[in-house]
């Protein structure tokens, strides 16, 4: 049985990696429900649509922009809180995987409003499967590492020379392909590892590059890829060329 959705009060939702049925049956539930959902600039028509009776405002951020200020988004949605609204946040993979989501929710319970926040797949996982690649396999990999391409603080960026992982996955990774790639040369990993580019991870616009870390920034560039992209570096990309075609095969037998 549906937990209550209240009024006045601030769901914080993970719209999922892109797929509208990858959307858990509760944030479909909220936003059934919602009177205003603010939400990211990646998240697709098709899940907006899952909010027919809501008022949409667009409070997303994409690469080169200024970031609106989390204080001041919470206090936007406090003001439909407070009039009895039931207010979603929605936000694209998981809240708490590089989305901020503890930030917003911080600052909604510094204001006093009530708050759930309600998880959501993550691109990390799902966009690499989507590909034909599992993150971890037995006897290839038993580690994974999830890390951002972009470094907000230098002084607090990843020191790829700690980084330990049987597979790295970075997400926000477009633009800065050949550097993150370098820098992982730099660290130690061979540049015959291998290494995949995902664009648009499980949606009809999904298209996907492998090589190594000598040449998938090349290769992706090539491919003219756009965001969102993700990169995943390991020998469970390897995977892919066995893996891939069943899924490709699978999904058309569906059709």
């Amino acid at each position: 049985m549906s937990r209550p959705i209240s009024a006045g009060s601030v769901y914080i939702l993970g719209a999922g990696p892109g797929d509208p049925e990858l959307v858990t049956l509760r944030a479909a539930n909220v936003l059934a429900k919602a009177d205003v959902v603010f939400h990211d600039q990646l998240v697709s028509q098709e899940i907006l649509a899952m909010a027919p009776r809501a008022k949409l405002v667009d409070v997303g951020h994409r690469a080169g922009e200024p970031r609106r200020e989390i204080e001041s988004v919470a206090a936007r949605m406090t003001e439909y809180a407070r009039q009895g609204a039931v207010v979603a946040r929605l936000k694209g993979g998981d809240p708490y995987v590089f989305g901020r989501g503890a930030e917003e929710l911080r600052a909604l319970l510094d204001l006093g409003l009530p708050c759930e926040v309600v998880p959501g797949v993550s691109s990390a996982i799902a966009g690499p499967a989507a590909a034909g690649i599992p993150v971890t396999h037995r006897g290839i990999a038993a580690s994974v590492v999830i890390v951002t391409g972009h470094e907000r603080d230098p002084e607090r960026g990843m020191t790829w020379e700690r980084l330990r992982g049987d597979t790295v996955v970075v997400l926000m990774a477009t633009g800065r392909l050949s550097d993150l790639t370098a820098r992982m040369v730099a660290a130690g990993w061979p540049v015959t590892t291998p290494a995949a580019v995902i664009m648009a991870a499980t949606t009809s616009r999904q298209r996907q590059v492998t090589g190594s870390l000598a040449d998938i920034a090349d290769l992706a560039a090539v491919a003219s890829f756009a965001p969102p992209t993700l990169l995943v570096v390991g020998e469970v990309v390897s995977l892919a060329r066995e893996l891939a075609p069943a899924l490709l095969e699978a999904t058309e037998a569906a059709l």
